[in-house]
């Protein structure tokens, strides 16, 4: 067993390295290459189809509205957000993607669905959902160590 802790700690931490070093030469080779990985993150997490308010994104990013506030005026300035004044309750204010977030948020969104695809090729039904309980308690230890983290701070 102390072998295949070993073994998945070893690829976990490969597999997150890569990742994030795929993703920053992918954007520095590509028609965003004016954007971080950090900025990247927080289109994604603004997401497609829907506005979402400065608390709603910061909350899904883990990071306070007033950091987040500050990358959302630099995507704006950058032309990948936009800010959505509702016209209910003019105060309220959310977030969008202009037609450029949207482009970078499909093109990321397929780096993702390729790299799940590949994952799980192969594996029968049962994998997938042994695969996916591993992959939700990580989930759930992650969440919890951050929601301590918090709560010390």
């Amino acid at each position: 067993m102390d072998h295949s802790i070993d073994k998945i700690n070893s690829y976990l931490v490969a597999v997150f390295s890569e990742v994030l070093d795929i993703e920053e030469r992918a954007l520095r080779v590509s028609t965003f290459s004016d954007l971080s990985i950090k900025e990247m993150h927080t289109v994604e997490a603004i997401g497609m189809y829907q506005a979402h308010t400065t608390s709603e994104v910061a909350k899904k990013l883990n990071i306070t509205v007033g950091t987040l506030t500050v990358a959302i005026n630099a995507l704006v300035k950058k032309g990948y957000v936009e800010r959505i004044r509702m016209e209910k309750d003019r105060r309220v204010v959310k977030l969008g993607l202009t037609k450029k977030g949207r482009l970078l948020y499909r093109l990321h969104d397929k780096f993702h669905r390729e790299m799940v695809k590949n994952t799980i090729r192969d594996m029968e039904d049962q994998e997938v959902k042994v695969l996916l309980k591993g992959l939700n308690n990580l989930h759930g230890f992650l969440f919890g160590l951050v929601q301590n983290i918090k709560e010390q701070g």
